[in-house]
């Protein structure tokens, strides 16, 4: 038996247990792939433990851009006795299955899967290997090799990226690691050449052809994408406390503090956080606080003084499951509600959602300008997916970075809430002109000074509200995906970018039987509070619309309807703690516009941009 993969686009899965280094087999491959010319997309699923469980990261290997998760697994690496059974309902018959004797031996000694429409199975001496270069230690590096070699990944490659990572552990320690890897590439030989599965003529052909230009690429993920933003945005300080899966980009801040000038600090609660990035930023510091679902709760009243005070601050908020602690390490968009509605009271906020790498780069950029601007709170809302993904693109829109600043120098007579034509006061801080910069939680005058005149407080609620048609103004539209002579419309926001756009493509790329001719297209929503006010046009336009989100209520189409008065009747909400694959968008699109396509539910892979424009 010969084994053929996609020549375009292969879906690599790793799976095991938390502490086998997974992490590090990906770190190589997602290197490696890259430097080889060839396209990559990363992400993991991962439970809440330090040891034991299963994880798995999904590795797509592509001749074209690809930025989306799948179903599909082409190659299925196992590393653990519990790694096939949990990936169980993504194997199919064409799923090519690499492990050790031992991690597969109750796999097939169970029969979980049918022996005629089952996958294939190699098995290869991942375990003894790794004792004879010195303990299982190796084991993952030899895996690595042994896929890299796979994906005819030139050797000198992986030997320059193994040096890269292990260099600083030692010349004995570098030395069994490029031996681990040259015993790993050898596995690999074997496999294409000979074979080691059920019959000594089983082999594995691969064929993907790689791009020079993507080599000098980035390969970023989410979290990565934000904290440039973050620098690009000339941020100043950063006060939190960790909170999966917003600690990446604590530790990403942290990191590059010294070399931009920024203030990290690690707070002792969520509270204390929010506090003190109010604190930087009423003495003149762009600030961001960063965190997940039920940190966030505890930063509420902050909000509520950030409203009070009118004083700017940028909130990071990484979703993932709740209530409570929910699901730590999983995703969600569950958190819209909890953004909109946060802190006591009624004031102006807005709210970010991006769902591409640039995207977030230029929006947390700009967060920082609308904090500024407005002196409102300004959220950013990321999730797990979306924090955790890696994928190649040419470069960051730097060309788009413009930083505005709004401070002023006082005069004596400076009043900090003095009643403007469009609710913005001129902002000034201590020690930079003669005025006296003075901020109250209570209710306050023009001066700062705390009140409870009627008719005062009555003014300044109708200051603070008066921003949000200026807001709108400044509001960032959806983008549109394919033409607008459209019948038909999906709708989606955030991390859900992707799988939506790769679904859409496949749809267009097929010949379709039945296909009733309509024309669909796609409305992301990067922005989803206050909405721009081309939304209510765009809805109005469609003959039918539906709507896809990780939540289990449909927090923006219920936000749509608030807003505009428009009902989306058609939802595809998922809460399971997993992402949008491209297949199960695919096959509830079609569902949606009654197309009947035999090959329902496979992924093509189209690639980004390749047909709607």
């Amino acid at each position: 038996m010969t084994v053929f993969l996609k020549e375009e686009d292969i879906s690599l899965v790793l799976c095991g247990e938390a502490g086998q280094g997974i992490q590090t087999v990906e770190a190589i491959l997602a290197q490696t792939v890259k430097q080889s010319g060839y396209n990559i997309f990363s992400t993991k699923e991962y439970m809440s433990r330090v040891r034991g469980g299963q994880n798995s990261t999904e590795i797509r290997v592509s001749s074209h851009r690809v930025a989306s998760y799948v179903d599909r697994i082409d190659i299925l690496l196992a590393l653990s006795s519990g790694a096939v059974n949990h990936l169980k309902d993504r194997i199919s018959s064409d799923t090519l299955i690499i492990g050790d004797p031992e991690h597969l031996k109750s796999v097939k000694d169970n029969k979980i899967f049918d022996s005629v429409s089952g996958p294939n199975f190699m098995e290869i001496p991942l375990m003894e290997t790794a004792q004879e270069m010195g303990g299982p230690i190796f084991a993952n590096v030899i895996a690595a090799g042994a896929l890299s070699c796979l994906l005819n990944i030139p050797r000198e490659i992986f030997d320059g990226l193994i040096s890269d990572m292990f260099t600083r552990k030692g010349q004995e320690i570098l030395q069994k690691d490029l031996k681990a890897g040259e015993a790993g590439y050898s596995i690999g030989k074997h496999l294409m050449e000979s074979g080691t599965g059920e019959s000594e003529s089983d082999t594995i052909h691969i064929s993907l052809q790689g791009e020079s230009s993507v080599r000098d690429e980035l390969l970023i993920n989410g979290t990565d994408s934000v904290g440039f933003g973050c620098l690009a945005g000339e941020c100043r300080f950063m006060s939190s406390y960790p909170m999966t899966p917003s600690t990446p980009l604590q530790n990403f801040l942290a990191g590059n503090a010294h070399e931009f000038e920024l203030v990290y600090e690690q707070a002792e609660d969520e509270i204390a956080a929010i506090n003190m990035a109010l604190g930087a930023s009423y003495a003149g510091a762009r600030s961001i606080v960063a965190t997940s679902g039920s940190g966030f709760a505890l930063m509420e009243e902050g909000v509520g003084l950030a409203g009070m005070l009118e004083t700017p601050v940028v909130i990071y908020l990484g979703q993932r499951p709740g209530p409570a602690v929910g699901l730590p390490t999983r995703t969600s968009q569950e958190d819209l509600n909890l953004a909109l509605y946060s802190g006591p009271g009624e004031f102006p906020r807005i709210i970010f959602a991006p769902g591409k790498l640039e995207d977030a780069f230029t929006l947390t950029q700009r967060a920082f300008n609308m904090a500024e601007k407005y002196q409102i709170p300004v959220f950013i809302l990321s999730d797990q997916y979306f924090a955790d993904c890696y994928y190649n693109i040419p470069s960051l829109p730097l060309e788009d970075v413009e930083n505005e600043n709004y401070l002023v120098k006082t005069t004596p007579e400076y009043k900090r809430y003095l009643i403007t034509h469009d609710g913005v006061t001129p902002r000034g801080i201590p020690g930079y002109g003669d005025g006296l910069v003075v901020v109250d939680s209570d209710e306050h005058d023009e001066e700062g000074h705390i009140t409870e005149d009627l008719k005062i407080r009555t003014q300044m609620v109708d200051k603070r509200l008066q921003k949000i048609d200026e807001i709108r103004e400044d509001a960032v539209a959806p983008e549109m995906v394919g033409g607008e002579d459209y019948h038909s419309l999906v709708i989606g926001w955030g991390s859900t970018y992707w799988p939506i756009r790769e679904a859409l493509e496949n749809i267009y790329k097929k010949d379709i039987k039945g296909y009733p001719g309509e024309k669909i297209s796609f409305l992301h929503f990067k922005q989803v509070y206050p909405l721009h006010k081309s939304v209510e046009a765009y809805l109005e336009q469609a003959d039918d619309v539906i709507i896809m989100e990780n939540n289990a209520q449909g927090q923006l189409a219920n936000l749509i309807k608030l807003e505009t008065g428009f009902e989306i009747q058609e939802k595809f909400l998922k809460y399971d703690g997993m992402p949008f694959s491209v297949e199960e968008v695919e096959e509830r699109i079609r569902k949606f516009m009654g197309i009947e396509d035999d090959n329902m539910g496979e992924s093509d892979a189209a690639g980004s941009g390749e047909v709607l424009k």
